[in-house]
């Protein structure tokens, strides 16, 4: 099977801001920017006498980012999500002996997961008796 990946000039506007906008966020220069501009409203309160609408200028400010802000790192986590998953995928798909029906396990329902989960905990609770056996 042959994936056509999409050059990055194909992406979606919506891809490439929230790529840029994750990038630049996670930057410690866009941090001391923030903490800048939080420095000068404080320092600008005495001016305007902390009155009501010098608080609520960094309260709306701050809400309009942090809802903004909370879409575009949800795009970019799911985006990284899905890229490791198929990479997972393409991998589990490529192991000699791996068990093929773990590809889709994200498509699973909660109670599912756990039976897997306990499942792999028992493999390893008795992989690690084995070598303490060995070992002792």
């Amino acid at each position: 099977m042959t994936l056509k990946i999409a050059s990055p000039e194909k992406r979606s506007f919506f891809t490439r801001l929230s790529q840029a906008t994750a990038h630049w966020a996670g930057k410690p220069q866009t941090f001391f920017v923030a903490l800048a501009i939080i420095v000068v409203w404080a320092l600008s309160g005495p001016v305007f006498g902390f009155n009501d609408t010098w608080q609520l200028v960094i309260n709306t400010s701050t809400t309009i980012v942090t809802f903004l802000m909370v879409f575009i790192i949800q795009n970019s986590q799911n985006r990284d999500t899905a890229a490791m998953q198929i990479k997972l995928d393409e991998l589990i798909d490529k192991v000699e002996g791996a068990r093929e029906e773990l590809l889709d396990l994200e498509e699973l329902d909660e109670d599912k997961l756990e039976e897997m989960r306990a499942e792999f905990e028992e493999l390893a609770r008795k992989a690690r008796a084995a070598r303490e056996g060995r070992s002792g």
